[in-house]
């Protein structure tokens, strides 16, 4: 499309018979140019994340409560089978101790049957108490 159809001149031999027309403001003007530093207020408040910090971490305890009370609550039930079946540990432990002591006694009479005067079994220490090898078998070479 021409010029001249446009501007609806028609004939115009040169652009410079052409009338001016000049662009200008808009009715009312132009908004007002921003010149000032504005922050933009967009994101949750200081309150907003303090207060959602404060719940999670309020969770957070709440849940770490709930699991010790499930870590006690299993730790007394360990608690609980072992005393049950502490006595019956025990008497096995006894019935071991016995049998290795009778078999100590028998190596000591056997070892000891030519010294006069020895009575097997008897304590040798004079401390009036007696008291049992810590743990394990009884060895008469340490003895």
């Amino acid at each position: 499309m021409t010029e001249a159809v446009i501007r609806k001149k028609p004939g115009m031999a040169s652009v410079k018979d052409m009338p001016l027309l000049q662009d200008g403001p808009p009715p009312g003007g132009f908004a007002p140019v921003r010149y000032a530093r504005r922050i933009p207020n967009k994101g949750p408040s200081a309150m907003a994340i303090f207060l959602a910090a404060f719940g999670a971490f309020s969770y957070g305890m709440y849940q770490v409560g709930q699991g010790n009370k499930i870590r006690r609550a299993l730790k007394e039930e360990k608690s609980a089978a072992r005393r049950a079946v502490l006595p019956v540990l025990q008497a096995e432990e006894d019935e071991r101790f016995v049998k290795e002591w009778m078999k100590y006694l028998e190596y000591e009479a056997e070892v000891m049957k030519d010294v006069p005067g020895w009575n097997v079994g008897e304590n040798v220490y004079n401390s009036g108490r007696w008291m049992p090898p810590a743990t394990g078998e009884l060895r008469p070479e340490v003895w």
